[in-house]
C-alpha cells in the first residue's frame, strides 16, 4: 500500500476507534487500537508496514512529549523533582542491572550484554501509554504528576543504557566512566538544546506579535507545532537526546506563555490544535504497534526453537520481574520522598501500600519500548547476525502488551479502594482564584475621579448604572461560589417610549455595559495569571479557568461589534 494511503488509513482508524471506545468503556482505547492493528495485519494479504524506528521516533514521539512537557503543572513537577529523578534515573539503572541478570539466567543463550539491552529497552515507562490508560481512573493528581514527570525523563536514560549495551555487544568493550560522561552529555545537552530553542522561539514570537498583535495567531500556532520536530532534529544532530530536547522546549514554551495573557485567539487555536494532534498521534502509535505484532510473532516462530508456552512464560516472568523491581524501588527509594511531600502539603494522599501498588501498575510500557527494540541492529558484523535480536524484539513487544493489560485491569481495582480527600487541593485553589478574580473585577469597576472629572453627567449616570449591575453580578458569584461562568447577560432595559432618542440611549447603555464586561473579563484573566505567577494555582487550573474567560471574551467582542454598529459608533472606538 502506498505510504500516503497508509498514513490516511491509520489516522482514520485512530479516529474511528476513539469513537468506538465511547461505547466500549470497559476496554481501554490503547488495547482496542492494538487489537485492531493486529487484526488488520495478521492475514497474509493484510496491511503490512515497514517500521522505521528512526522515522517513527521523529514523527510521533516529539510532538506528544512536547505537549506533555507543555501541559504538565510546573509547580508540582519541580516540587516533586527528587522522586521523579529517582524514578527516571535510579529505577532505570536498578531495572537494567537486576532484570538483565535475570534474563541471562533464565535464557542462557541470550548473551549478558543483549540481556542488558532488553532490560534497557523495557525500563522506561511510556508517557503516551501512561496518560492513555490512567486518564479518567481517578489517579491522585500528584501521583499522576509524578508518573508524567518520570515518563518524560526516563526515555533518555533507558535509550542511553540501550546504546551502551548494544555497543558492548558489538565491540566487547564497556566503561562505567564512559557511560556516566556520555549520559550527562546526552541528558543535559538535550535539556539545554531544547530550552534554548524554546526560549529563542518565545523571544521571536514576542517580537513579532508586539508589532502585529493577535492577527498572526494561525501562523504562530503552525510554528509552535513545528517546534518539537525542530528541537528533536537539532538534538539528534548535535549528539544529545532529541526526546529530552522536545520535552525541554515544551516546558520553556509554557513558561513563555505565562506572559501572553492578552493573545486570546492564539491560545484558543493552540488548545484545539494540540488536542487534535494528541488524539491523532496517540491512535496512530498504538495502531502501528498492533500492525507490527503479527510479523514479530511470525518471525520469532520461524527463528526460535522455543515453544509458544515457553515464550509466553518468558514474557510473563520478565513483566512480573519488571513490576516487582518497580515495587521494591518505590518502597525503598521513593516512599520517603512522597511522605515528605505529603507532610509538606504537596501531596493530598498519604503514601500507602495501595498508592505504591497503583504507581507500580502504572509503569506501563509503550511505543518508545517498541521503537528501541526495533532499533537494535540486524548484524553484529558483516557476517554474523546480532545475537537473539528476534527474541529481544518479541519479548519487548510482549512486555508492552502485558503491562498494558495488567495496568488496564489492575489500576481501576486498586484506585477504587484508594482513600481520596473530600476535596482536592486544586479545587480549593481554583475557587480561591475565582474569588480573587471577581474581587479584582469589582475593584476595576470603581470610577476613577481623575479619569471621569468633567465627564458628561448623563454619561456618568449611565456608567454608574452599568457598573452597579455588574457589581451585583459579581457579588452574587462571590456569595454563591459560582463555578466560573461568564457574568450573566445584561438585564433587559425597562420598557421606555420607543422614540429615536430613547432607542439610541438604550443602545449606548448596552454598549457601555458590554465594554465594562469586556474590561472585567480581562481584569479577571490578568488576576488569574498573577495567581499562577505567585504559585497559588497550577498550570492545569490556570488553563481551565482562562479557557472560560477566553470564550466569554470572544462572545463579548462579537456582541460589542454588533452593538456599536447599531448605535452608530465606530467599530473599535
Amino acid at each position: 500500500m502506498h505510504t500516503v494511503e497508509t498514513v490516511l488509513l491509520v489516522l482514520m482508524l485512530g479516529a474511528l476507534t476513539g469513537i468506538a471506545a465511547r461505547y466500549l468503556r470497559a476496554i481501554p482505547l490503547p488495547l482496542i487500537q492494538i487489537a485492531l492493528g493486529a487484526l488488520l495485519s495478521w492475514p497474509q494479504g493484510g496491511l503490512h508496514i515497514a517500521f522505521d524506528p528512526e522515522l517513527f521516533l521523529l514523527l510521533f514521539i516529539p510532538p506528544l512529549l512536547f505537549a506533555d512537557g507543555w501541559r504538565i503543572p510546573k509547580r508540582e513537577f519541580f516540587a516533586l523533582w527528587q522522586p521523579i529523578l529517582r524514578l527516571a534515573l535510579g529505577l532505570v539503572l536498578f531495572t537494567v542491572l537486576g532484570l538483565g541478570w535475570l534474563i541471562h539466567w533464565m535464557i542462557p543463550e541470550m548473551p549478558l550484554t543483549v540481556a542488558f539491552a532488553l532490560a534497557a529497552v523495557v525500563s522506561p515507562t511510556d508517557a503516551v501509554a501512561v496518560s492513555a490508560i490512567t486518564r479518567g481512573l481517578g489517579m491522585p493528581a500528584k501521583t499522576m504528576h509524578l508518573l508524567e514527570g518520570e515518563s518524560l525523563l526516563n526515555d533518555a536514560s533507558g535509550l542511553v543504557a540501550l546504546k551502551f549495551a548494544v555497543a558492548a555487544t558489538l565491540t566487547g568493550l564497556f566503561s562505567w566512566t564512559g557511560v556516566a560522561s556520555e549520559f550527562l552529555w546526552i541528558a543535559l545537552g538535550g535539556l539545554g538544546a531544547g530550552a534554548l530553542l524554546g526560549w529563542g522561539f518565545a523571544r521571536a514570537r514576542a517580537a513579532v506579535t508586539r508589532r502585529v498583535g493577535d492577527v498572526a495567531a494561525t501562523q504562530m500556532v503552525l510554528l509552535l507545532v513545528l517546534l518539537p520536530f525542530a528541537a528533536y532534529i537539532v538534538g539528534e544532530r548535535i549528539g544529545v537526546s532529541g526526546i529530552l530536547a522536545a520535552v525541554a522546549a515544551g516546558i520553556t514554551t509554557n513558561f513563555a506563555d505565562l506572559e501572553r495573557s492578552e493573545f486570546v485567539s492564539e491560545r484558543i487555536q493552540t488548545e484545539g490544535t494540540w488536542a487534535m494532534i494528541e488524539s491523532a498521534f496517540n491512535g496512530a502509535i498504538f495502531l502501528l504497534l498492533g500492525l507490527q505484532l503479527p510479523s514479530i510473532v511470525q518471525t520469532i516462530g520461524e527463528a526460535s526453537h522455543h515453544g509458544a508456552w515457553a515464550l509466553a512464560g518468558y514474557v510473563a516472568a520478565i513483566s512480573c520481574a519488571l513490576l516487582l523491581l518497580r515495587w521494591i524501588w518505590l518502597s525503598l527509594a521513593v516512599q520517603g520522598s512522597l511522605l515528605k511531600a505529603h507532610l509538606a502539603g504537596k501531596m493530598a494522599v498519604r503514601p500507602s501500600w495501595r498508592l505504591t501498588l497503583a504507581t507500580t501498575l502504572a509503569g506501563i510500557r509503550g511505543a518508545v519500548t517498541l521503537a528501541g527494540a526495533l532499533s537494535v541492529p540486524l548484524m553484529l558484523d558483516e557476517r554474523a547476525p546480532f545475537p537473539a535480536r528476534d527474541l529481544l524484539v518479541f519479548l519487548a513487544a510482549g512486555t508492552i502488551l502485558f503491562t498494558l493489560v495488567v495496568g488496564s485491569i489492575g489500576l481501576p481495582l486498586v484506585l477504587r479502594r484508594l482513600p481520596l480527600p473530600a476535596e482536592p487541593p486544586e479545587a480549593r485553589e481554583e475557587r480561591q482564584a475565582r474569588l480573587a478574580a471577581c474581587r479584582a473585577a469589582m475593584a476595576g469597576l470603581a470610577p476613577d475621579p481623575a479619569e471621569h472629572e468633567g465627564a458628561d453627567p448623563r454619561w456618568l449616570a449611565q456608567y454608574r448604572e452599568a457598573a452597579g449591575r455588574l457589581t451585583q453580578d459579581y457579588r452574587k458569584r462571590i456569595d454563591l461560589l459560582d463555578d466560573g461562568d461568564a457574568p450573566s447577560a445584561p438585564a433587559t432595559p425597562e420598557a421606555q417610549a420607543d422614540t429615536p432618542e430613547a432607542v439610541h440611549q438604550r443602545r449606548l447603555r448596552y454598549v457601555m455595559e458590554l465594554e465594562l464586561r469586556l474590561k472585567c473579563t480581562r481584569i479577571e484573566r490578568d488576576t488569574l495569571y498573577a495567581e499562577r505567577h505567585m504559585h497559588r494555582i497550577n498550570d492545569e487550573s490556570l488553563r481551565s479557568l482562562v479557557a472560560e474567560l477566553d470564550l466569554a471574551e470572544v462572545s463579548l467582542r462579537k456582541r460589542l461589534k454588533v452593538a456599536r454598529q447599531a448605535a452608530g459608533l465606530p467599530p473599535g472606538g
